[in-house]
């Protein structure tokens, strides 16, 4: 086992003494276990609604705010496809300044507290599902890391609106590209991960029903 090899590890062993693929499945092996350590359903549900409240807070007031100013176009949050430096020069001057005002510093603080919740109360919810359905030390647990990349991927997609927005009107097309890049990340793994919810939820749900029709 990884964590009796770990504890048997020498205080005199130093990180240049392992191998890279030694580091990575001990680093690996760390973030299970924090996953396995953090399954209560309290926590849980106390992450699950806060994160939601967070969401909430961004889809009724902050986003609507900014797109009060657009003329109904949408801001790149919201654009899991995609788009091009024109579509987000155009958009910033519909904005206008007091619309990118409101962009920059209402709605991207609220989603930089964002990302990090739906990465931690996400990755939790489908490892305690997994561990409802008895395959917690199975494989299928690293798919419990998709909403961690999926809120990296959000991050480096606010960092690059933060960017666009104060350098506005001198904005570059390559900017555009690698933050629409990030964005069309970030819907995938989101995308992704809830497939893999919904097929974790259906199985349960499966077994669950089984149970109580045969005793």
């Amino acid at each position: 086992m990884l964590s009796d090899y770990v504890l048997e590890i020498s205080p005199e062993i130093t990180d240049t003494d392992l191998s890279d693929p030694e580091k990575r499945q001990i680093k690996t092996w760390f973030m299970v276990e924090l996953i396995k350590r953090n399954l209560s359903g309290k926590k849980v549900l106390l992450l699950f609604l806060l994160t939601n409240m967070i969401y909430a807070i961004m889809m009724i007031v902050t986003i609507p705010k900014v797109m009060g100013f657009s003329g109904g176009m949408k801001i790149m949050d919201m654009m899991p496809t995609g788009y091009n430096s024109e579509y987000v020069n155009t958009l910033l001057k519909a904005l206008g300044e007091n619309g990118r005002n409101v962009y920059l510093f209402e709605q991207i603080p609220v989603d930089m507290i964002y990302p990090f919740l739906f990465a931690v109360s996400w990755c939790l919810i489908l490892g305690y599902i997994l561990n409802k359905l008895g395959k917690i030390d199975g494989r299928l647990i690293y798919f419990c890391f998709i909403p961690v990349f999926a809120g990296a991927f959000d991050y480096c997609e606010n960092i690059g609106i933060i960017t666009i927005l104060n350098q506005y009107p001198a904005n570059s097309s390559l900017l555009s590209q690698i933050t629409s890049v990030f964005s069309i990340l970030k819907s995938l793994c989101t995308t992704t991960y809830f497939i893999v919810l919904m097929i974790c939820l259906s199985v349960l749900g499966i077994k669950n029903l089984k149970g109580l029709l045969i005793p």
